[in-house]
């Protein structure tokens, strides 16, 4: 069977999906929660809360990674046109994986932000693979937990492997962030393998926290606040 996305019809669903963005990104309303305001540093979530970048601050200086596949092409074209990110292009492969990694650690040095889908780009879902922690390390920067949660309908989930979550229409949402961690330079495979097990464990946390985290937000009606 042919794909629905190939090379021919690539930049077609890249426009598609840009317009998407420009046009939900008005209609998306994102409160931080414990937001750290530290910088530069790597900021780390799951695969199916891909989408909380739309709350990340200084999204001009944020190189998001993301595949080189074509669907990877499409969601690179759209974040950098909508929303003025960078993105790194990486993939499961060693070559591509490898250039990636020395693109971010590069960026990171230079002062600018991250952000990494930890399970992805093909899973297990909420298993944090290492490359997050090998980044962090390299760069001398911390990693910022975050994940994003709503109650509301419209937040729809997808039947993908990962289940992502998009916004769709007016929804108010939670950007929750954890505490950062910093990786020691100097750890071994041990120590490196214990903060990717600190990494996975914060948001699992997080996750479970978020419902009440949200509650929070609702009721001292910080949303309405800033209409």
């Amino acid at each position: 069977m042919k794909k629905i996305v190939n090379k021919d019809n690539c930049m077609v669903f890249a426009d598609l999906v840009t317009a998407f963005f420009n046009f939900q990104k008005h209609f998306t309303h994102i409160e931080p929660v414990n937001f750290p305001n530290v910088g530069p540093c790597l900021y780390a979530m799951w695969h199916n809360n891909q989408c909380c970048v739309y709350g990340l601050p200084e999204k001009s200086k944020t190189n998001v990674m993301v595949s080189r596949s074509k669907d990877g092409k499409i969601v690179a074209s759209a974040i950098e046109r909508a929303f003025g990110f960078k993105t790194v292009r990486g993939s499961a492969k060693k070559k591509g994986s490898v250039e990636a990694t020395v693109k971010m650690i590069e960026n990171l040095k230079n002062g600018e932000y991250g952000a990494i889908m930890v399970d992805g780009p093909k899973g297990p879902v909420h298993i944090a693979k290492e490359g997050a922690i090998k980044i962090a390390k390299l760069a001398g920067v911390p990693i910022v937990p975050v994940v994003w949660y709503s109650n509301n309908f419209n937040l729809v989930k997808f039947k993908s492997w990962d289940r992502l979550q998009v916004p769709v229409f007016d929804v108010r949402l939670i950007n929750l962030y954890g505490k950062p961690i910093y990786i020691p330079s100097d750890g071994d495979d041990e120590t490196d393998e214990m903060y990717r097990k600190e990494l996975e464990d914060t948001l699992m946390n997080l996750l479970e926290r978020a419902p009440e985290e949200y509650k929070k937000v609702y009721w001292y009606g910080l949303w309405r606040r800033k209409k």
